[in-house]
């Protein structure tokens, strides 16, 4: 007689999560990084107003935020002032291909706004190091 365990559901299951990117590939990579980290409720935007849309018409505000410093139409760091005036709770990670000085402006900006943020990285984010990154936003909420 033999009995299989059932799977043991990732501590992410239940998260939601908004990705604010106006570059399609990297949209696709991080969903297929949260998707591997047992994430599956994952929503998408190409830029900070179409970002700002989209957490309207979500069912609840997102666990997490990945959001990139430089995009076209509305940028990361308006798009973090937007979330600063509606009082998001939630884990925010700052990403760009870019300028890693910006990125860290927009990272004190927000902290200092009391946004909650829980890294900045140049793109390709390793998946370990989201990994790590969601699990201490997770403890840090």
């Amino acid at each position: 007689m033999s009995t299989t365990m059932p799977a043991t559901p990732s501590p992410h299951a239940s998260k939601l999560v908004l990705i604010v990117d106006d570059d399609t590939f990297s949209q696709e990579l991080f969903s297929e990084m949260l998707m591997t980290l047992g994430i599956t409720d994952i929503h998408t935007a190409s830029n900070g107003r179409v970002g700002l849309r989209t957490l309207a018409a979500l069912p609840r505000a997102p666990d997490f935020l990945i959001c990139d410093v430089f995009m076209p139409d509305m940028d990361g760091i308006e798009f973090l002032g937007e979330l600063t005036k509606q009082g998001y709770q939630g884990g925010i990670i700052l990403v760009s291909g870019q300028d890693i000085t910006m990125m860290a402006i927009a990272q004190e900006v927000a902290v200092s706004d009391g946004l909650k943020m829980l890294g900045a990285y140049t793109k390709p984010v390793p998946l370990s190091v989201l990994s790590e990154t969601l699990a201490l936003g997770a403890t840090v909420g």
